[in-house]
């Protein structure tokens, strides 16, 4: 089978094509596992930290990818739930331990042994993955391929950071950076909490733009000051600048999800100074938010064909994802990035 792997860290800077096109053996599923003919695969920022080394593979090559919707082509021994030609969604979770105490609350995602999907893992950068049935998730049939791939990552992490922030209905909500994860949440937002005002930051004009076609209250740079007070705010940016900012907008006892698996280095032309009495002081919060557990999965694909939402992609072929990475690592970005495998 055709795969894009990588090989080595890189830095993208220099090395413009870091995935390379390579023939493979396609995988065998082994007990309560399923062999996925992959259809479509978003093309996540976690992605860009992986190959530049914020969050490293364990091992090269590797295959990434976690944001999969294809159809089961075998059955290992052991599977129950799953048969041929079911079509399946695969996220950032391949697998925990199932036992521990994050296991039995429904926090996988928080499991010492937890495994990431296109990380530890083979993911869908590929024509064939495998998986657990347990974290093989049905995709609504009212989204198509390309639309239910980005709802894997982009949408259930945007998912879990809106359900983290505690937000009430009528309350403001800042969304700072407006890449793909935010396009859905914006629409969620809009659905779940319709008295609320939503405002954006973010770097790019094009970006503030498509902010407000999607209902965005207000748009503005990410050092801009809000008009209004923030009672709740997701930052999916991956500087540090910006969740100062966002702490400055922030209502009293108002909570920042940093929606983020890694934050880049600190870029010290735009350092700023943390003041306790500006930032934090009246009961501010900061909440990270790490991985998905598959609960989320499976209330938020729900969800997303209830309201619908409807995410704006861009498709690119297989050997197409170093260009899609790059324009991704340059915030040439509206909506989400999908490569189509089939």
């Amino acid at each position: 089978m055709k795969a894009m792997v990588l090989e080595k860290i890189c830095d993208l800077r220099t090395e413009r094509e870091p995935l390379r096109l390579v023939d493979i053996p396609v995988p065998e599923p082994v007990r309560g596992e399923v062999l996925v003919r992959v259809h479509a695969c978003g093309v996540c920022h976690t992605e860009l930290d992986e190959i530049e080394g914020r969050t490293p593979p364990p091992r090269f090559p590797v295959v990434p990818g976690h944001q999969v919707v294809g159809a089961v082509e075998r059955c290992g021994p052991g599977t129950k739930r799953l048969q041929k030609g079911d079509r399946v969604g695969v996220a950032w979770i391949y697998s925990s331990c199932g036992v521990c105490r994050f296991c039995r609350d429904g926090d996988e995602n928080l499991c010492g042994e937890f495994v990431a999907t296109g990380r530890d893992a083979d993911g869908g950068y590929a024509e064939y993955m495998v998986v657990p049935e347990v974290f093989a998730f049905k995709v609504p049939d009212s989204f198509s391929d390309l639309e239910a791939a980005p709802l894997l990552c982009a949408g259930t992490i945007g998912y879990r950071s809106l359900r983290l922030t505690g937000m009430r209905d009528g309350e403001n909500i800042g969304l700072i950076g407006f890449g793909a994860s935010a396009h859905l949440v914006i629409q969620m937002v809009r659905h779940m909490y319709p008295s609320s005002k939503i405002f954006v930051f973010a770097r790019s004009p094009g970006e503030r733009d498509f902010s407000r076609e999607l209902g965005a209250s207000w748009a503005g740079d990410t050092t801009d000051s809000s008009p209004e007070k923030l009672h709740r705010a997701i930052d999916t940016t991956p500087v540090w600048g910006t969740v100062v900012h966002a702490l400055g907008n922030l209502e009293r006892g108002g909570r920042l999800v940093i929606n983020a698996i890694r934050k880049e280095e600190i870029d010290k032309t735009e350092l700023l100074t943390l003041s306790y009495p500006d930032h934090l002081w009246l009961e501010k919060e900061i909440k990270s938010v790490a991985n998905v557990a598959s609960r989320d999965v499976r209330e938020f694909l729900d969800l997303a064909a209830s309201i619908p939402i409807r995410p704006e992609v861009e498709t690119f072929t297989l050997d197409g994802a170093n260009r899609a990475l790059l324009e991704l690592k340059e915030r040439k970005i509206r909506g989400a990035k999908v490569l189509r495998i089939v």
